[in-house]
């Protein structure tokens, strides 16, 4: 009996044993992510109303553009402003809002999720849309998900180790998916730096817009034109009050307007974009705060000095592209 007893303690130790190995192992790979990710230089400014006080949060150019692109993937599901809010404080938690290669144990991109557990490829999680259909997948099959703690909800989709820790990127989560789904209007703006001095290619803002929002936030080919002021080089997006391409926008058209419009903004370094101009407002990338003007007769004649192409109405957003 006595020569078993050391045995039977042996086999009960080695599962505490391996526990522990696991939860260490999570625990560096969370530290690795985290500190791989910090916010960076930031580039962007988001803030909770145009030209007002209150809460303000900066992030990068490269956090501002997968932050938009998971809003566009949200809204273009029709999912509320609270799902946005949801997923961008997720993606703040797991990668910085970066789509990075690596992460705990198999994890990757913008979620840090694991092809192991059956959300993708290698190469489709790394796809930002992708990584973002798959989480809004997740987070719509959690009933009541809207009514839940954001960290509820979170964690449902998630199984995270670290559940709480979603909390802390509420408030800054909100301020962006106010903005990003056109609830506040030029409340994001950006100084895009850095660029390549490459001009802009039309095609690839029209092909990432529709990665984003699908077929319907463009015209059908032939239909865009060149109107006046506008040329070959340069993007209309037509807002289509109540539009896309499953149903009504939450919102109506003025939000429709402003969340193309700072996408575009949030996506302007990447892109090679201009400027952009909506509803008598525009932003330019070499404006040195980055903010959005009001145009018209009292600009100096600035834009038109500049071949700019104002949007005084709520019907089109105009993307002007490096030349």
């Amino acid at each position: 009996m006595s020569e078993n007893v050391p045995a039977a303690r042996s086999s009960r130790r080695l599962p505490r044993i391996t526990a522990g190995f696991a939860v260490l192992a999570a625990l560096i790979g969370y530290v690795v992510v985290q500190q791989s990710t910090g916010d960076g230089a930031p580039g962007c400014t988001v803030r909770a109303a145009s030209g007002g006080g209150g809460p303000v949060y900066e992030l990068s150019n490269e956090q501002a553009a997968n932050a938009a692109t998971i809003s566009a993937v949200g809204t273009t599901r029709l999912l509320p402003e609270r799902a946005v809010t949801i997923a961008l404080a997720t993606a703040l938690q797991e990668s910085g809002l970066r789509n990075i290669a690596h992460g705990d144990r198999d994890s990757l991109g913008l979620f840090q999720q694991r092809p192991s557990k059956g959300w993708g490829t290698p190469e489709q999680i790394l796809d930002p849309v992708y990584s973002a259909g798959k989480f809004y997948d997740g987070l719509a099959a959690v009933p009541g998900y809207s009514r839940l703690p954001l960290t509820v909800a979170a964690q449902r989709v998630q199984r995270s180790g670290f559940p709480q820790a979603y909390a802390k990127h509420e408030t800054n989560a909100a301020l962006l998916a106010a903005a990003l789904t056109g609830r506040a209007a030029a409340a994001l703006t950006c100084v895009p730096g850095g660029g390549t001095g490459a001009a802009g290619d039309p095609a690839r803002v029209r092909a990432e817009l529709v990665r984003a929002f699908g077929p319907a936030v463009l015209p059908k080919a032939g239909a865009e034109g060149t109107a006046a002021g506008r040329g070959a080089r340069d993007v209309s997006v037509p807002v289509r009050p109540g539009a896309t391409t499953g149903g009504p926008v939450a919102g109506g058209g003025a939000a429709r307007g402003w969340e193309l419009a700072h996408w575009a903004v949030a996506r302007a370094r990447h892109l090679r974009i201009a400027e952009v101009s909506y509803g008598g407002r525009v932003w330019r990338a070499d404006d040195v705060d980055g903010a959005w003007s009001r145009g018209g007769p009292d600009d100096g004649g600035r834009m038109e000095a500049a071949g700019s192409a104002l949007s005084t109405g709520t019907d089109t957003v105009h993307i002007q592209l490096e030349r």
